[in-house]
């Protein structure tokens, strides 16, 4: 038995001092929550499962955990079963049980922690999707970090997916951006309500270049030929800065084209047969409220020009249509209202709106020398991707964006991102892979091997704490992943970075002077092997470097 098996041994534990006393076995949950105690002194894992359903067979809980603990004794692998409380279990691994986690982690190598729980699953992933107007701001910045580790975790889980950027390159904000360009050209003043800062006339420059004699076309073509080119510059913009950030899509699409293909006059046309579009007032709206949504909503305006939400409408329905069992959209702050109007309109498509996700992120602030940063010299009015990787570099701009809740506002010292200290976290946890990796070379200089024969020789407390947290990784990642959470994995590695630095202050790896290498030297340094292994796993996840000196 191993660490990750004990969920599954603890239901079948449960399950059998059910049915031998003749109680309800159905009120075993499918997986046992086994959690790791804050203090070692009370076991390696704990569980409530006695508390849990004690009330539901009429058992007194402590009576239904010694009942446990009886049963658990006997199982192989566990070496103590102890109760603790009203009835928590608190349960120590034999050495060899907790060993062959290290064994596990080199056999798989960068496939330790990688598991099936969304095989067979298409999964399509629209992220950051800002509009062609201007640079990636820092919320859409911190979408391409989060979105982009969140494919890495969804894969890893074995799910197929489909990494999509949305262009909205419809409607009066991509009008708003031409007159902008061609003002700038022309020297004049920006528009009212128009885009300013130095990008602007860059955009504006590259046009000129690319269609000489722009300004000398008639009104209506010259307005579209600035729309048409810089558009398209700016979408080249915003593909570099995404790449050279880490983050690729698999698959563009642009808004226009749910116009230009009839998707949105087929959605159109599909509401209105099975009855969920109705007309009034000269309008056609969406029976939304019959689904859940706020209001009913405007399909067709009266002037019969279709709103934002036929195109959303047919969004969906494509990437539906294109073999998607789940899609999943990332929007910003101010997108709350998108996830009732969106599961409605699945539902009013007669499609089950479990197969719709909204995840919203929240706004993200540069602090330095605790002041906020206010101003990007490029943009004019917002701080961009460039601006935070110029600051910070791609690995500290990426893990800082990443490691946070996105349903939580995000403050970014940028000061402590560029100090080499324990307080930073990405470095805390390059850190410990740069360690590691000296430790394998130095070992090398040494002539000694890692021994997995010998890891039963591994009995000290800091050894089996970072074993048993060695062991948590895949639980993390499959949680990471099922919870769209990726910054759980990041949270994780600062753990078991700071647990191997434990282990390396208080367990001496090498021999040191004439000292000859032994058995104890071989196994450990099998484990800072499979310690490595993981902490590179885990980096990338977050499409974060693992440097091997620092």
């Amino acid at each position: 038995m191993t660490p990750t098996d004990l969920p599954g041994v603890l239901r079948d534990a449960t399950t059998a001092v059910l049915a031998r006393r003749g109680l309800d076995t159905t009120v075993v949950p499918e997986t046992v929550v086994v959690e790791r105690p804050r203090n070692p002194d009370h076991g390696d894992y704990a569980t409530n499962i006695a508390l849990q359903i004690a009330k539901k067979v009429a058992t007194p809980p402590r009576d239904l955990a010694t009942w446990l603990a009886e049963e658990l004794a006997g199982v192989d692998g566990i070496a103590t079963a102890e109760i603790a409380g009203p009835g928590f279990l608190n349960l120590r691994l034999a050495a060899a049980s907790q060993n062959v986690v290290v064994s596990d982690v080199l056999a798989a190598g960068a496939a330790y922690g990688r598991g099936a729980t969304l095989a067979d699953t298409a999964i399509n992933l629209e992220f950051v999707s800002a509009n062609p107007t201007g640079p990636i701001h820092l919320g859409g910045t911190r979408w391409a970090a989060v979105g982009d580790a969140l494919g890495r975790v969804l894969a890893a889980q074995g799910a197929a997916v489909t990494r999509e950027y949305y262009f909205n390159d419809h409607g009066t904000q991509i009008d708003r951006f031409a007159q902008s360009l061609l003002a700038s050209a022309l020297g004049e003043p920006t528009p009212d309500n128009g885009y300013a800062g130095a990008y602007i006339a860059d955009i504006a420059a590259d046009v000129q270049r690319a269609r000489p004699g722009v300004l000398d076309l008639p009104e209506d073509e010259r307005l579209e030929t600035f729309r048409a080119v810089g558009v398209e510059a700016m979408f080249d913009h915003i593909k570099n800065s995404l790449a050279e950030f880490g983050t690729r899509f698999d698959v563009y699409t642009h808004e226009n084209s749910m116009f230009t293909s009839g998707a949105v006059d087929e959605c159109i046309a599909a509401l209105k047969a099975n009855g969920n579009l109705y007309e009034n007032d000269g309008a056609w709206w969406l029976r939304s409220t019959d689904f859940g949504d706020d209001k009913d909503r405007v399909v067709i305006k009266r002037d019969g020009e279709a709103a934002y939400i036929a195109g959303d409408i047919a969004y969906f329905r494509d990437k539906r249509n294109r073999g998607a069992d789940l899609c999943i959209y990332m929007l910003g702050a101010d997108h709350h209202g998108y996830i009732k109007r969106l599961k409605a309109a699945a539902a009013a498509l007669g499609d089950d709106p479990a197969t719709l996700e909204v995840l919203i992120g929240q706004m993200v602030n540069l602090v330095r020398e605790g002041k906020p940063v206010r101003m990007s010299k490029r943009a004019g009015t917002v701080i961009t991707l460039d601006d935070l990787v110029d600051a910070v570099g791609v690995d500290g701009a990426r893990y800082s964006l990443i490691r946070s809740s996105v349903d939580v506002n995000l403050d970014i010292d940028l000061d402590l991102l560029t100090t080499q200290s324990n307080e930073n976290p990405v470095y805390y946890v390059q850190y410990a892979h740069a360690r590691l990796s000296a430790v394998g070379r130095n070992a090398a200089d040494l002539g000694v091997t890692a021994d997995a024969g010998s890891l039963d020789l591994l009995v000290e407390p800091a050894e089996g704490e970072l074993i048993r947290t060695l062991g948590d990784f895949p639980g993390v990642v499959e949680t990471a992943a099922t919870l769209r959470e990726p910054h759980r994995i990041c949270r994780y590695l600062e753990t078991l970075a700071g647990t191997y630095h434990r282990f390396y202050d208080r367990c001496r790896i090498l021999p040191q002077g004439d000292e000859d290498p032994t058995a104890l030297h071989g196994a450990r340094l099998a484990l800072c092997d499979a310690t490595r292994q993981v902490i590179a796993n885990g980096l990338d996840l977050v499409g974060v470097s693992a440097p091997e000196r620092m």
